[in-house]
């Protein structure tokens, strides 16, 4: 069975609410129409109902009859939701009348859904920017209790026969997010990355944080942060197997990590990958990716209190459908913790 078969087969046992508030887009529609013919999950669809039903029924999308549809220009939900918007956001000086009309937003909208309780995940950015898509879930979900920065993971799904990580899987992060993290930071995406390993990859984490020195072998400031980040990943979770400063070799090779680094916990059997930097993280996962011929799965947020998950607006409806299953499963992974 196949990672994406597992994690099918999770949310059809776990069914979640998913809100996809970009409803009127004819790729979001294409995967929502599929998730509900396979009984994968609940949709929400936020728009206009009539020109969702016209683009069900040019796009001949059968299924989507089987969603439910708020639409945000309905006083009666800006009545529902508002009110919430208005309490979390009241300390910055909103009033009543901008909480009703960012309440309308469909991606502030979404996110008061799930904040409220009527939905367990949220997925968008086929029409809106990734700054767009994060600023309503920072100002509404806001993040997990001990984290405050959200970062990025991808699943590299490895070529078959690779010695490499779990079951043919290594998480990377961050590849997406945080620019320049500083120590608290980096453990904070270290921590998050190990969930994301559990609740979607499915595999009991190993978390190596990554540099270009090995237990000392460099003097650096840039070694340093990553030597404070690994104590502080380990204080907050000592149950984490976590270790750094490590080269990436001797984070995944055995027989580098006994000349390397003989007294890692890791033993180069690292499956989870924290990078120093967002630059090393894009680059390394696009390299990897590449010339590797290894699947490139996300970005899949991570560290908010609930689900909330980014497209590329060049995605197909087949990446949306992968993203609606992954949301699922970020779904159910933080209701078990």
């Amino acid at each position: 069975m196949t990672l994406f078969e597992k994690l099918t087969a999770n949310a059809k046992s776990h069914r979640q609410r998913i809100v996809l508030p970009e409803g009127t887009e004819p790729r979001t529609l294409t995967a929502a129409d599929r998730i509900l013919a396979e009984g994968i999950a609940d949709v929400i669809l936020i728009g206009d109902p009539t020109d969702i039903k016209a683009m069900a029924r040019e796009l001949k999308l059968p299924n989507i009859s089987d969603a439910t549809i708020v639409n945000p220009a309905d006083e009666k939900v800006i009545d529902r939701y508002a009110p919430l918007f208005f309490e979390l956001r009241k300390k910055k000086g909103i009033t009543m009348e901008e909480a009703r009309l960012t309440t309308a937003n469909p991606l502030y909208l979404g996110c008061l859904m799930v904040k409220a309780g009527d939905a367990d995940g949220q997925v968008a950015g086929a029409l809106n920017t990734t700054g767009n898509v994060l600023r309503a879930a920072f100002q509404v979900i806001k993040t997990q209790p001990g984290i405050d920065v959200v970062s990025g993971a991808f699943l590299m799904l490895l070529p078959e026969g690779l010695p490499f990580g779990t079951d043919g899987i290594l998480v990377f992060a961050d590849c997406a997010v945080v620019p320049d993290p500083d120590a608290r930071q980096l453990a904070q995406i270290a921590v998050s990355a190990a969930q994301t390993a559990r609740d979607i990859a499915g595999i009991e984490p190993r978390v190596a944080i990554l540099s270009f020195s090995t237990k000392g072998s460099a003097k650096h400031e840039r070694v340093d942060k990553v030597i404070e980040a690994t104590r502080i990943a380990k204080d907050m979770d000592p149950k984490l197997i976590v270790d750094g400063e490590l080269q990436a070799d001797a984070a995944i090779v055995p027989g580098v990590a006994h000349t390397k680094s003989p007294n890692s916990p890791l033993s180069g059997r690292a499956n989870v990958l924290v990078f120093p930097s967002l630059e090393v993280g894009n680059i390394a996962y696009k390299l990897v990716q590449r010339l590797g011929n290894v699947q490139a799965v996300g970005p899949v947020l991570q560290g908010l209190a609930a689900p909330v998950n980014d497209l590329s607006r060049g995605c197909f409806p087949e990446d949306i459908y992968k993203t609606i299953i992954m949301t699922c499963n970020q779904a159910i992974g933080l209701k078990n913790n």
